[in-house]
């Protein structure tokens, strides 16, 4: 049998696709390990919203020169460096064999018949990026989650982010298409299902027929197995008062909100094109938490962006006080060519974003910590996802608030929902006891 490995980067849509390419090569008689220097293929899922992105796939490419050398293995490489990069990268690197879109997966089979024939000696397949992709399955094996993408690309066009320029403008997958997928992973035991989209809660713009998020969060809790629905990521701007609604009536949606705010400053908010101020986005976060219970935000900040002042960085910091996030993914801004913000005047130096940073992330460690710290005492429902990797005497598992939970348990526990008392917490974790 022939072997073949999936590398993946980047973001929980990358995860999906390629979950969708292992499927893929398992139906063509392919069996898929973890050892790439043991594989006939190899794909490489790559991101390239932020620099450093670049940097390890380059790295994992020489890797793979050695591989190639050796096997004669077919050098595949898909994602957003992929689609960004096109024929250039086959120019810097003659190792690989395929670039394509993750748009373009679904001509995987034809591709690689194609490549062993020997018809072609590089195959580039970038195109079609506007274009709703073929419905592929996927395979999650064993794992207590599945991802289901609701839409494909964005319509946001924030100055600092590619992603529009790589994934295409936003497409809807037709709601009957999804809950179809939906049931099929909740019938196989998946305990967790969570949507996908650059924008979730733009979801049905593109339709005429009025289907939107908030009705199709609805139709999924009226699915009446056990499991926990999540999703990532929404836009302050878009989060609806519909679906607050629907979220307040079905526990079975995860509390676990991921808003992203990127900066806390209206100046720097208007040169990002987000689309609304300090104080809408503050607004939104308190009418969140009032009236969804058990409520829990995590965001993502950007801190250097052109122009940021030490007054506006201190407005991010406010509002990071003030919101009192779970958890925050923090990033230094990173120039990616071809957006807006990589030509605008007012760049900042890197010892200003690095200082900024250091000062972000003592707020949001106590932030973090506050919060774990009001768990103590108290009995949470978690999805028990396996052993813990670096303690294998414990089992990990989340609550509902996203909240990693570490407590002692047996193999028959892994894919179920326990309830655990919670003893102690360090700053991201929980520890308890099942009852």
């Amino acid at each position: 049998m022939k072997r073949a490995s999936v590398v993946t980067y980047g973001c929980q849509m990358n995860v999906n696709e390629s979950a969708k390419i292992k499927k893929i090569f398992e139906d063509l008689g392919y069996e898929i390990i973890e050892d790439i220097h043991q594989s006939d293929i190899i794909f490489l899922n790559t991101c390239t919203v932020r620099e450093g992105a670049a940097t390890q796939i380059f790295g994992k490419i020489g890797e793979l020169k050695t591989i190639k050398e050796k096997r004669g293995t077919i050098i595949g490489i898909t994602g957003c460096f992929a689609q960004e990069q096109g024929n250039e990268i086959i120019k810097k690197f003659p190792i690989i064999d395929i670039v394509m879109g993750n748009q373009n997966i679904g001509c995987i089979p034809e591709i690689i018949k194609k490549l062993n024939n020997k018809r072609n000696e590089h195959i580039v397949c970038t195109e079609n990026e506007n274009i709703l992709p073929d419905h592929i399955d996927a395979d999650f094996g064993d794992e207590s989650g599945a991802c289901v993408a609701i839409t494909y690309g964005c319509n946001n066009f924030c100055t600092y982010c590619i992603v529009p320029y790589v994934r295409g403008r936003e497409r809807s997958v037709p709601m009957d298409q999804i809950l179809v997928d939906v049931r099929k992973y909740v019938n196989k035991g998946h305990k967790e299902i969570t949507l996908l989209g650059q924008n979730v809660n733009s979801y049905g713009n593109d339709f005429k027929n009025g289907d939107n998020f908030a009705k199709l969060l609805s139709e999924i809790c009226a699915i009446e197995e056990d499991f926990l629905i999540r999703f990532i990521s929404p836009h302050p701007r878009d989060f609806t008062d519909e679906v607050i609604d629907v979220m307040r009536k079905n526990e079975k949606i995860s509390r676990s909100i991921h808003l992203p705010l990127q900066s806390g400053s209206s100046k720097i908010l208007k040169l990002m094109n987000r689309g609304y101020t300090k104080e809408d986005y503050l607004f939104l976060a308190n009418k969140i938490k009032e009236k969804i219970n058990g409520a829990s935000l995590t965001t993502d900040i950007i801190v250097g962006f052109p122009q940021e002042t030490e007054e506006d960085f201190m407005d991010t910091l406010d509002i990071v006080k003030q919101v009192r996030f779970e958890n925050s993914f923090m990033f230094m801004y990173s120039k990616r060519n071809g957006t807006k913000a990589a030509i605008m005047d007012g760049q900042i130096e890197d010892s200003i974003k690095k200082e900024r940073l250091q000062r972000l992330i003592e707020v949001q460690n106590q932030c973090s910590l506050e919060n774990s710290q009001k768990y103590i005492n108290k009995i949470v429902r978690v999805l028990v996802e396996g052993e813990s990797k670096k303690n294998k005497k414990m089992f990990t598992g989340r609550t509902s608030t996203n909240k990693v939970v570490l407590f002692e348990g047996s193999k028959e526990i892994e894919g179920k929902f326990v309830n655990v008392r919670i003893g102690s917490c360090k700053t991201w974790t929980l520890y308890g006891e099942i009852v």
